[in-house]
């Protein structure tokens, strides 16, 4: 039993041999006062497995048994706990601090509360006390052994590395591997022993408190770091899970983040009966409210505990103070009176700042380190032996292999010439942890990303909505890591052969998805032939075989490059002369897309096979585009071998084979030029079959797409948006549908022939408008600004007099799914056709099965960013294809992050590394403007662009001039109109 009145300290309470640790409470701090009342007794499990009774008054609220706790521990920093217990519905619920415990607890001699971690800051340099780190490190213990901390198994290895090193102290084999065989810390521990001795190994010189720290810096980073799941499903009946951390309220699907709700774009959060809703803030730019987002809940206790812990959770993290209470209703009351007690986490951390508390000590139950921490924690010196061995041990985190870990001090010359060549950053700790870095002697931080989540559908983001990838989605690198990167070759042909190893990795990659991805799924339906599985194997497998010992051998040629630099001219002239080989391949790739176009065409079911297969994480852009990567790809190598032959002396044995490996390629792309050009305009037209409705027969031979884009109809309603596809025989315009399918239903097709175009912003007074003539009738469209004007009316007078000289092709080809009126320009429209031109993007649960349809394509993103695209920008996005490594920074943010990037299809995808097989996010770029970075960003860094569309700002890095250039240059062909691109192509970096 634990007196009211104990002057004991809290390590001889707990039995404590000697000073094991300290808190930061006074020995004679008294617990507080108890109401009169019968006595009762309660029992509170603690985090090191230790059960604790306590007398108190039936009659006391939850607040006084909690502060006994804490007094008991001595804790200072009791705000991020909490008291949880199992209701009368056998449901795990938090101790309200307000209510008293009689009116929670039925049963309170046969209840034991658990003290748990209730809330997870976002940065452990925030909790100051070494007694609440211990205790948090003790609340990773208990989540790693129960299953609720899912993490990769490097990551888990490590955690355990670190909980070892603060129990048993350092490494010593036998020692180690007995405690492990005796603990149990994770499931799969057995097979992890290794590895976790491996790390353990590294640790040596660490005391139990720089451990926890050390435990929190990783664990923080894990993306099910703190996460509580409740159980749910969305308006489709998908199962779901959602979970509150300190940024907002997150959905799960298993165990992978699928979508998250800051608390900054969230007006409302509320909960009906079994329906917990959240309602977003409507952005400035748009006048429409958005819908509110429906989860429905197993009942409502369920949902209404849920609803109380985001309101907690909101107020602990992003108020300042306490709130006030809310004065009762006289007559009425109207929802629930519930609101947050206690200190938010800025007053926790100004008190503790503010008192000098005196250090305690306090026992570490599990472990053995006999340690002496009479001074406080933070300043703690190591001996000199063990501080150079900490140092020592310090990690790395290659880019080439983030879940490999290797000590700096031992690396060998060649590993350190290895990790130069890819330009390896220092992973270190966000700036915002730079005072807590100040104080510590010893440092082994390692930032561990959780490995890849089964593939799960989640919601298509809007292109609108740019990519908020969180602190688990990248490493972060410290401010200062200028100095600590080592310096590689200066010459720009290194740096081209870089791209090449960069832009090989993605290639091979997209092969892959094609040789096991979609080959996998195939093999499972009976609806293919044999013949379309065969065609599709004999094509791609050998090109997947080639590549791949290609790119060894491009890895080997970098890390050699100081040794033998003539080799990558030789490496290409025979990738170029077995390219010839399989000539014979390149040439059917085509045949793959008319044969799976065909195949669908038979079969409704491969249809939706491959519709579903699109939707995967794993296809970033459409699965045709996979099918023609290798015509691509041997656009970049000419691109890439005409840099390397400008950038070596002509005397030089390189530009001999760089230059017969440009001329091997060139005849090879001439053979393949015509076809190439006629299956990429028949895949854009088959692309747009499935974003269109209302219409059939888009993809008909002759056809040629010219542009497509956003314009404004003038009409007697005002100007009303509307997408334009325009081809060489006909106009279509349309507005998105209200379906879940996104897709735009198309209202008229007006034929070419006698269409006249002239200018009328005078005449109808309407900004950037122009006039269409045909048929005796006009239309008057508005564009968003001059520019887009003029492209539409230049390519509008192109496929006029195209339409004038074709025979055959006319517009009565596209046949209509309903009636739509072929000719003429109808003044008033239905009320079905005008539609909500302002829905959202984004459908939620948008993958049913009649309704499979990407929403994220480049249709989709003109409609949104009110612009346009020619077959003369795609023309040259197939040019423009770059991957490799850029340090990210948002706007307001203070670190910066290390992101795989990829820049295909006017879109940026961001990957934690390049061996990730999905993207991250996205973020298209039609619309943004790319600058550098001016002295007024503050960002104070060299190779540093900027990214604006309206009120969204993204800064990225790069690691050289060379690169700097080759990302302005790639990028601006998808922000900048075509027109332009000739001429900026001649500012690439020499």
């Amino acid at each position: 039993m634990v007196e009211q009145a104990q002057t004991s300290s809290a390590g001889q309470r707990l039995g404590a041999p000697e000073t094991l640790g300290i808190s930061t409470l006074e020995p004679g701090h008294k617990p507080p006062a108890i109401p009169p009342g019968r006595p009762v007794s309660v029992s509170v499990l603690l985090l090191d497995d230790s059960e604790e009774t306590f007398d108190i008054s039936h009659r006391c609220s939850g607040r006084v048994l909690f502060e006994m706790v804490c007094s008991h521990l001595n804790l200072v920093e009791g705000e991020y706990f909490g008291l949880e217990f199992q209701n009368h519905h056998r449901r795990t619920v938090w101790l309200d601090l307000l209510k008293p415990i009689r009116k929670q607890i039925t049963r309170p001699k046969h209840t034991v509360l658990r003290f748990v971690v209730k809330y997870f800051p976002p940065d452990p340099s925030l909790i100051l006390e070494e007694l609440t780190r211990y205790l948090f490190a003790l609340q990773v213990r208990q989540d790693l052994t129960g299953g609720r901390l899912t993490c990769s198994d490097s990551s888990a290895a490590l955690l355990v590395s670190h909980i070892i090193q603060s129990e048993i102290g350092d490494f010593e084999e036998t020692q180690c591997r007995q405690h492990l065989l005796n603990t149990n810390y994770i499931p799969s521990q057995m097979a992890l022993m290794d590895k976790i001795m491996e790390f353990h190994h590294k640790l040596v010189g660490q005391t139990p408190a720089v451990s926890d720290k050390h435990l929190l810096e990783v664990v923080c980073r894990l993306e099910m770091y703190g996460m509580r799941l409740h159980p749910a499903k969305d308006r489709d009946g998908t199962k779901v899970s959602l979970a509150v951390a300190h940024n907002g309220v997150l959905v799960f699907q298993g165990h992978t983040r699928i979508n998250s709700f800051s608390w900054s774009d969230i007006r409302k959060l509320s909960f009906k009966r079994r329906r917990f809703l959240i309602k977003p803030r409507a952005e400035p730019s748009k006048n429409v409210s958005p819908d509110t987002l429906e989860f429905l809940m197993a009942s409502r206790d369920c949902c209404k505990m849920f609803w109380k812990i985001c309101v907690e959770y909101h107020s602990f993290f992003r108020l300042y103070e306490e709130p006030r209470p809310k004065p009762k209703p006289v007559l009425f009351s109207r929802g629930s009176s519930f609101r947050f007690s206690g200190r938010t986490q800025k007053q926790v951390i100004d008190y503790v700042k503010d008192n000098e508390f005196r250090k305690l000590p306090f026992e570490r139950k599990h472990s053995r380190v006999q340690h002496n921490s009479s001074t406080s924690p933070l300043l703690a010196a190591l001996p000199n032996q063990a501080r150079k061995q900490s140092w020592e041990g310090s990690f790395l985190v290659s880019s080439e292999d983030s879940a490999v870990l290797r000590p700096c001090g031992n690396s060998s010359p060649s590993t350190q010439h290895n990790r130069c060549s890819d330009q390896t950053f220092h992973v270190q700790e966000d700036s915002r942890r730079q005072a807590a870095e100040q104080a510590e002697v010893t440092r082994a931080l390692v930032t561990l990303v959780n490995g890849h989540a089964e593939d799960c559908r989640g919601v298509t983001p809007s292109p609108l909505i740019s990519p908020l990838l969180n602190d688990t989605a990248a490493k972060h690198i410290h401010e200062d890591d200028d100095s600590r990167r080592k310096t590689c070759p200066a010459d720009a042909a290194y740096f081209i052969t870089k791209e090449l190893l960069n832009t090989e990795r993605t290639y091979l990659k997209d092969l892959e998805l094609i040789t096991v991805w979609f080959q996998a799924v195939l093999d499972k339906e009976e609806c293919v032939h044999d013949s379309l599985k065969k065609l599709l194997t004999s094509t791609y497998e050998p090109l997947h075989k080639h590549h791949t010992l290609f790119l060894q051998e491009l890895h080997e040629t970098i890390s050699l490059w100081d040794v033998d630099v003539q080799r990558v001219g030789d490496l290409l002239l025979k990738l170029m002369r077995d390219l010839k080989s399989l000539s014979a391949e390149l040439q059917m790739t085509s045949a793959c897309v008319y044969a799976l176009e065909k195949a669908c065409s038979a079969s409704h079911r491969l249809e939706c096979v491959c519709r579903e297969f699109e939707l995967k994480k794993v296809c970033y852009v459409p699965l045709n585009v996979f099918l023609l990567r290798p015509g691509h790809r041997l656009l970049h190598y000419t691109h890439i071998l005409n840099r390397l032959c400008k950038h070596s002396p002509e005397t030089h044995t390189q530009h001999t084979r760089c230059t017969a490996a440009l001329a091997e390629v060139c005849e090879l792309e001439a053979e393949l030029h015509s076809s190439l050009l006629e299956i990429e305009n028949h895949q854009k037209l088959l692309e747009l079959q499935k974003d269109v409705t209302g219409v059939q027969n888009v993809c008909v031979s002759g056809r040629q797409l010219i542009r497509l884009g956003c314009l404004s109809k003038l009409s007697g309603r005002g100007l009303q948006q509307r997408m334009f596809f325009l081809f060489n025989d006909v106009l279509l315009y349309s507005t998105r549908g209200i379906t879940s399918s996104n897709q735009f239903c198309v209202h008229k097709q007006l034929p070419l022939r006698g269409m006249t175009i002239r200018e009328s912003e005078d005449e109808w007074g309407v900004p950037h408008s122009f006039t269409l003539m045909v048929q005796q009738q006009s239309l008057v469209v508005s564009a968003c600004s001059e520019s887009e004007m003029e492209k539409w009316m230049e390519d509008l007078k192109i496929a006029v007099d195209l339409a004038e000289e074709s025979d055959g092709l006319t517009a009565d080809l596209l046949m209509s799914k309903k009636t739509i009126k072929s000719s003429g320009v109808s003044e008033v429209e239905s009320k079905d056709d005008v539609g909500e031109s302002q829905s959202s993007l984004v459908r939620h649960g948008n993958s049913s099965a009649n309704t499979l349809h990407r929403g994220n394509t480049t249709v989709h993103v003109c409609w949104h960013r009110s612009t346009s695209v020619s077959m003369l920008d795609f023309s040259i996005a197939l040019e423009n294809q770059l991957s490799g490594n850029l340090l990210r920074k948002f706007k307001n943010s203070n670190g910066w992050q290390k992101l795989w990037v990829v820049f295909t299809n006017f879109t940026l995808f961001f990957y934690k590394t390049h061996e990730d097989e999905y993207p991250l996010a996205s973020l298209p770029l039609l619309g943004y403007s790319i600058t550098e970075a001016g002295e007024s960003e503050n960002i104070h860094k060299d190779h540093v662009f900027k990214l604006h569309f309206k009120s969204h700002v993204y800064f990225f890095r790069t690691e050289s001039e060379y690169f700097f250039q080759r990302w302005m240059t790639v990028i601006r062909s998808a922000t900048v109109s075509a027109s332009r691109i000739r001429y900026l192509n001649r500012t690439e970096p020499d």
